[in-house]
């Protein structure tokens, strides 16, 4: 039976959403596989997300640095289970559906459709088996599909259409539109976006069109800005515009970085950034191996104009500079720069194409191609994550759980978590934060722990959650109730909980 382009699209595009679910399933500790995703940030999002949906404001009246897109789409995902991650699940699920249909996208700039369908898979597998895509659930795993249909809409721009035409304003508005996403959810990744509008800027120049590109950088911006409107609004009616901007842009700019520091001279942080690199690609070899030879064959490839070479050269440094200057270094945080893993597949799949020239390629055969593309993309993530082992874990075993039955006991129960992240206590007890700094953050100020004492000291709340130290005067007002170890790799803690006397 022969099916109509529309009929081939609408099942290429099922497949490419099961796929995402599929590899999601055995990639993230989100997903049922995984007796829980007890990550300490994914459970920090959860918990501002939860607290929005109950009538708190973020920063003001719980505190957490990232930005609100990322806290209403993890309160979406509490509204689906508030006691487990399956909501977030369903959510990165959706995100990787999108991360298919652009990486395809993007394929079919450089390959046949057939090609690009069957790559498409691996691409993704590849990226979530790596070790910058952690636990799941991060805030640059939100963020990943907005980079990949940005460089969608640069590369098919370039490639297709420049210079003959300028970049028309719904296109440039789109990359607006998706950068505005991308800055309410962690600013640092804007880079990518820097040099996006750059080089439409520049393309407005080679053009001898000075007044279009002004033009074309204004529409940007109120592309950008319409993401932040609605935000706007929330804290503007909740006279919370300060602390929006000292939560989320202060806090990380000035006190979170060193950018307010005298940090080392020009040479120093080069050498740095490129010591950091080094590393970054050992750490993230599994998707480097392909974004290297991609990106020197689309930047040196023939028949290729000066500023399709530059776009993807630009790219790559002001988002690697964006998320790095700053001076902080997580795994994690590396794993935008690998939405240019798809430029590898690209090449293996010219590569492909020249090879069976003489025959149909994937024709005929694409169903089988693509199963098989699924499932060698499941084995990569299966010998490749570092996810996969915990899976054998048992809830019963983990002290999250162990802790919970304690918890309960108390009708309503309230906590403060301190020493760490959130842990994931407030998650599996479907308990709310009361408390402002309702965990204890990583930054270079003493008002988060001055605070907590301050809360401890006044018993506001029923329970104190603390990993390895506690201040001495949690004794005036609580008493240990339990205490049980948890592994991070070849690191130990100890949780101790604690019970206020007079409950």
């Amino acid at each position: 039976m022969v099916l109509s382009d529309h009929k081939k699209k609408i099942l290429a595009a099922c497949y490419l959403g099961a796929s995402g679910f599929l590899l999601l399933f055995f990639a993230s500790r989100s997903s049922f596989l995984y007796p829980c995703n007890d990550w300490n940030d994914a459970n920090s999002y959860f918990s501002v997300g939860k607290a929005l949906f109950n009538g708190k404001m973020p920063y003001r009246d719980v505190f957490d640095q990232k930005g609100m897109y990322l806290y209403f789409l993890y309160g979406l995902a509490y509204l689906v289970s508030h006691t487990t991650f399956a909501g977030v699940f369903v959510l990165e699920g959706i995100l990787a559906a999108f991360d298919l249909f652009g990486i395809c996208r993007i394929l079919m700039l450089y390959v046949k459709r057939e090609t690009a369908l069957v790559l498409s898979s691996l691409v993704l597998a590849v990226i979530v088996s790596s070790r910058s895509f952690y636990w799941g659930g991060s805030a640059e795993e939100i963020c990943f599909p907005f980079l990949v249909w940005g460089l969608y809409l640069s590369l098919d721009y370039f490639k297709n259409r420049y210079p003959g035409q300028a970049m028309g304003a719904f296109r440039v508005f789109l990359g607006g539109l998706l950068a505005g996403m991308v800055a309410n959810i962690k600013f640092t990744v804007l880079g990518f976006f820097f040099a996006w509008m750059m080089c439409v800027f520049f393309s407005f120049l080679v053009r001898k069109d000075l007044a279009g590109g002004i033009k074309a950088c204004f529409v940007f911006l109120a592309g950008m800005a319409l993401p932040f409107l609605p935000w706007v609004i929330y804290f503007a009616v909740n006279h919370g515009l300060y602390e929006w901007y000292w939560g989320y842009v202060y806090i990380n700019v000035f006190v979170y970085s060193n950018l307010n520091e005298e940090g080392p001279g020009l040479m120093e942080r080069i050498y740095t950034l490129s010591k950091l690199l080094y590393w970054l690609i050992r750490d993230n070899i599994i998707y480097f191996i392909f974004i290297i030879p991609g990106m020197i064959w689309v930047i040196m490839g023939k028949n290729k104009r000066l500023l399709e070479r530059f776009l993807p050269l630009a790219l790559s440094f002001f988002l690697f500079l964006g998320i790095y200057i700053g001076g902080s270094e997580l795994p994690y945080y590396a794993l935008p720069l690998a939405v240019f893993t798809v430029f590898g597949f690209a090449l293996a799949g010219r590569i492909w194409e020249w090879a069976v020239k003489s025959k149909s390629g994937f024709r005929g055969m694409l169903p089988v191609a693509a199963f098989c593309s699924a499932a060698l993309g499941i084995l990569i993530i299966w010998t490749n994550s570092m996810n996969i082992p915990y899976r054998l874990e048992k809830k019963e075993d983990m002290f999250l759980y162990q802790f919970k039955e304690i918890v309960e006991e108390t009708p309503d129960p309230t906590l403060l978590n301190i020493s760490c992240l959130d842990a994931g206590l407030y998650t599996v007890c479907d308990i709310v934060p009361t408390c402002r700094w309702f965990q204890t953050q990583t930054l270079a100020t003493d008002i988060v722990e001055k605070e907590q004492e301050r809360y401890i000291r006044e018993g506001q709340t029923d329970y104190v959650l603390a990993r390895d130290f506690y201040p001495e005067v949690i004794w005036e007002r609580y008493e240990l109730a339990a205490q049980a170890p948890w592994y991070m790799g070849d690191l130990e803690f100890t949780y101790y909980l604690f019970r206020r006397k007079d409950l």
